[in-house]
């Protein structure tokens, strides 16, 4: 069974906030200017990832899931695969939105489940700034505020710079600002529910669909603000930052210099090289990894250890 990283392929989505950041930071081949995600670890209908090495070379991770559970830790996958990872270029401002829970998702919109997501800054411009949350007191006093068009009197906004975290649960309002490249780890699912676009319009001249009755139902109002402590652990060659344990992840930041011997675990990992470059190194197998790598760790890997220079974004439900 597969005793080495399974290296999956970016699936791009264009938006019409995308730009160019995903060709000049990762060298990825995009397929335009406009070019708002990638979904870099995707078992999502709307964008699968495919493997690119080993035996399951060609197969999407759609295939992989449904058809070798043991790769994951389980007998069988029942299930849908649990997380979605992917990496956003901000050239414009995002619309202000909110996503649902998993209770709404399944009862009324008819997914299988909700989207609780983080996010990790990888670039940013100077000064820029999110969306989390809102000021209103009150549905009633959110509703006032949006129907007299009130938006900076609504919208809480906090500046960025690289290397922040920010955790985004369901039924928070939130946007990404302009000038932002993140990597967001989340629940997958593909479900956004729009308050406020900007009045922008699309090469066509029509305006995007906004959600209003939608996004108030599933708002949590007041906004609670949710702190995370990071945990830093210092190993040998290895320092890891936890940078949230919930319910549908834990997300950890890892900073190599040398030689790190990884404990086995039962489950699976999912790996985001977001700088530097080394070789993961199995009984069976020697992988180079570089910046702009997405891989799966799988149960079925036994004893590796990793080498080189190397900062990842490393996840696990």
């Amino acid at each position: 069974m597969y005793r080495e990283p399974v290296f999956l392929k970016p699936v791009f989505q264009e938006r019409i906030w995308g730009g160019g950041k995903l060709q000049e930071l990762f060298d990825y081949d995009i397929p335009s200017q406009t070019t708002g995600e990638a979904w870099v670890i995707s078992a999502h209908e709307n964008g699968p990832s495919i493997v690119m090495n080993g035996e399951l070379q060609g197969k999407s991770l759609l295939e992989v899931w449904r058809d070798y559970p043991q790769l994951f830790g389980s007998e069988t996958t029942d299930s849908d695969f649990p997380l979605l990872v992917k990496i956003l270029d901000a050239n414009d401002q995002l619309s202000v939105q909110v996503h649902p829970d998993d209770h709404y998702a399944q009862e009324l919109a008819h997914k299988p489940c909700g989207k609780t997501e983080c996010w990790y800054i990888l670039d940013c411009e100077e000064n820029a700034e999110i969306i989390i949350g809102h000021q209103a007191q009150s549905l009633e006093e959110f509703q006032q505020l949006v129907s007299k068009g009130e938006w900076q009197k609504l919208f809480q906004s906090i500046k960025v710079k690289k290397g922040d975290f920010i955790y985004v649960p369901s039924g928070t309002l939130h946007s990404i600002g302009k000038g932002i490249v993140i990597l967001e780890t989340q629940q997958s699912s593909d479900i956004t529910f729009r308050l406020y676009d900007y009045d922008r319009v699309d090469r066509e001249g029509k305006k995007r669909e906004l959600h209003l009755e939608e996004a108030m139902a599933v708002m949590t109002c007041p906004h609670q603000q949710v702190i995370q402590h990071n945990l830093k652990e210092q190993l040998t060659n290895l320092e890891s930052t936890r940078l949230i344990e919930g319910e549908y992840f834990t997300v950890y930041h890892w900073s190599l210099g040398g030689r790190v011997e990884v404990p086995v675990t039962t489950g699976f990992l999912l790996v985001s090289v977001i700088d530097g470059a080394g070789q993961i190194v199995t009984e069976e197998s020697v992988s180079t990894v570089k910046k702009g790598d997405n891989f799966i760790v799988p149960a079925t890997i036994g004893n590796y250890f990793i080498d080189g220079d190397l900062e990842m974004i490393v996840s696990h439900t």
